[in-house]
Order: C-alpha cells, then sequence, then structure tokens
C-alpha cells in the first residue's frame, strides 16, 4: 500500500463529496489517503471515470508511488491539466508549453 494524492480543479459538489467520504481533503480540491490498497485506488479511479464525462471543464489527477514507473511515481489523468506529464531521461516532469509553442506543444511557425 502506498500513499495516493488526488488534486482536482472545478468538479461538481458530487465528485468532491466522495472524494472527501474516502480521503482526507488537505486543501480545496486536494485529497490524500496514506493506506489505499490497489484495488482500492482502482475502484476510486473508475468511479471517478464514470462520474467524469458530466464535468465540464474540469480536471482530475491521481498520484502515487510505484516503483516500476519512471521516477516510482505513476500517474492518471483525466480532463485537461494546465501542464502536460513528460517522461524525459527516466523522469517525470511537468511540461507547460511555452510562447514559442500551440496548444499542442508545436512549435510555432
Amino acid at each position: 500500500m502506498s500513499a495516493t494524492i488526488l488534486v482536482t480543479r472545478n468538479v461538481s459538489d458530487r465528485i468532491r463529496g466522495f472524494l472527501a467520504s474516502s480521503m482526507l481533503e488537505l486543501a480545496p480540491g486536494v485529497y490524500a489517503a496514506v493506506r489505499f490498497s490497489p484495488a482500492v485506488r482502482e475502484r476510486v479511479w473508475e468511479v471517478l471515470e464514470e462520474w467524469f464525462v458530466r464535468e465540464v471543464e474540469a480536471s482530475i489527477v491521481m498520484v502515487w508511488r510505484d516503483p516500476a514507473q519512471p521516477g516510482e511515481m505513476a500517474v492518471r489523468v483525466l480532463g485537461l491539466p494546465p501542464i502536460d506529464v513528460v517522461q524525459q531521461d527516466g523522469m517525470l516532469l511537468a511540461r507547460r508549453p511555452g510562447i514559442w509553442e500551440d496548444e499542442e506543444g508545436k512549435e510555432k511557425g
């Protein structure tokens, strides 16, 4: 079992209530659970995926320790976060589009 962190942006009260019932809300939209088993984490994610279809301009990011992943951290995302999580040299990095790139990360002409 490992700690799981969930960060939400612009989600409905339904999702916030569900997460608050199963995790500790550390700050608005930031949830943590220290002892989520992989099965519990998977079930929470399945519920979020099912409910997320009704969300508008929202995002959810879930992270937890996974020694098999780059940087020993697994990341799942629903919606459009303001950053891209990319793998570089065996590490996970947060990349923000620069002024020289469009929204898809392609260099502007």
